[in-house]
């Protein structure tokens, strides 16, 4: 029995040992399959910046975007002062230029925009087609100075527009085509529905509908109030409008927004409260607050010093205070847009924006429609080559002008 019990104690250590071998045996060839794995795959990138592996990395969505502003004559061939006299004075109208040849696009913008909203599409536009561009500031916006700013009634704008055409090119003016943003595309229309422009080629509205524009109203006043009031910098005003959504195209907000803001007349006193820009990350402060947040607060303060020392930036008109022309601007729309006779386009960042009299009009063949998805209201901004892209398949299939560059138009569905 007790022989037995040895060889059995023996037998047992021996599986024991086995066991463990085995294990250990497992063991190392885990390892032995990791270090083969690893070996097949493609040697490790290079740390940004220049840092050692394994330090500290910055969690985000990558390289920091260039906020800096960029000046129009990258996009516009000239910019003039346009003279227009009356009995009472005179007015100053701001004006960017581009091309030689072909029909006149006479482009307005939107409400607290600018002539510079055009410029990633005007060079977009005329490297598809023969044409050229003129893009005016309109009354009590950009960089235009008339005197009575405050005046921005559908018809004292849209007389704006009969006399920069006159100022322009005499009692022989080119084949125009007008095409206007939002407010600018009820401009346009009032201006073709009064008939004031007797070479009048065309019509384009883009993302304004009666219908969507008079409900929006009731909420236009909130949202003005919700944007800040002033900004530390051009760049911080180009970040706020691609953050917030407002523009979506990053290369058409550094040059468009610095019609946009100006620099405030005084500078901001050490007592005045600082400038507030909500929706605004500062990647750097995240990365500091991981460090105990005495650099943060060490920035702030210097942030804060270096905007008293500084002039701070803020909108160049009070969109809120011109709250009387808005139903003036929108009211009846649909049906002055269709009784103009000029070819008429239509172009949305969505369908659902169409109203009734629209719907119907579009289905009787009265205007060309074409929905652009995947943009925000500042359709022509958020996506220049789309927008351009239709506009030249519009002038070039009603045979108004010709394409260059061996641009090829493709019809819409719609």
């Amino acid at each position: 029995t007790l022989f037995r019990s040895r060889l059995w104690k023996h037998r047992q250590g021996a599986v024991c040992c086995l066991l463990i071998e085995s294990a250990s045996s497992r063991r190392v060839m885990t390892s032995l399959e990791k270090q083969l794995q690893l070996s097949r795959l493609p040697p490790r990138p290079p740390v940004p910046g220049g840092g050692q592996p394994g330090a500290k990395m910055r969690m985000g969505p990558g390289r920091k975007r260039d906020f800096s502003p960029v000046p129009w004559s990258q996009y516009s061939e000239s910019m003039d002062a346009i003279v227009v006299e009356n009995e009472t004075g005179k007015d100053t109208f701001r004006i960017y230029r581009s091309g030689s040849e072909g029909p006149v696009l006479l482009l307005l913008h939107g409400g607290g925009h600018s002539a510079l909203s055009w410029a990633v599409f005007t060079t977009a536009i005329t490297c598809r087609i023969q044409c050229r561009i003129v893009a005016l500031d309109l009354r009590g916006h950009g960089e235009t100075k008339v005197r009575n700013p405050e005046d921005l009634s559908a018809e004292t704008m849209s007389k704006d527009i009969r006399n920069v055409v006159e100022a322009l090119y005499g009692d022989i003016a080119p084949p125009i085509m007008l095409i206007g943003h939002s407010m600018g595309g009820a401009i346009a229309v009032h201006t073709a529905a009064a008939n004031l422009l007797s070479s009048l080629l065309g019509l384009c509205m883009i993302d304004v509908v009666e219908g969507t524009a008079m409900d929006a109203l009731n909420s236009m006043q909130n949202f003005l109030r919700s944007r800040p009031k002033t900004f530390k910098s051009l760049e911080n005003a180009i970040e706020w409008s691609v953050k917030s959504g407002q523009i979506r195209n990053l290369e058409s907000a550094r040059v468009s927004m610095a019609g946009q803001v100006k620099l405030c007349e005084e500078a901001i006193s050490p007592t005045a409260p600082k400038a507030i820009v909500e929706g605004i990350i500062e990647e750097e402060e995240e990365e500091d607050e991981e460090d105990g947040g005495h650099m943060v607060h060490k920035k702030k303060k210097e942030d804060d010093t270096e905007i008293q020392k500084e002039h701070l930036y803020t909108w160049r008109i009070e969109l809120a205070n011109t709250e009387k022309y808005w139903d003036g601007w929108f009211r009846g729309l649909s049906n002055l847009f269709l009784s103009c006779s000029v070819p008429k386009q239509l172009l949305l960042a969505g369908v659902d924006r169409l109203d009734k009299d629209l719907t119907i009009g579009q289905m009787q063949g009265k205007f060309q429609m074409q929905v652009l998805p995947q943009c925000g209201h500042a359709v022509h901004e958020d996506a220049p080559d789309k927008v351009a892209e239709a506009i030249a398949t519009f002038l070039i299939r009603h045979r108004f002008t010709e394409p260059v560059g061996g641009f090829h138009c493709v019809l819409p569905v719609c």
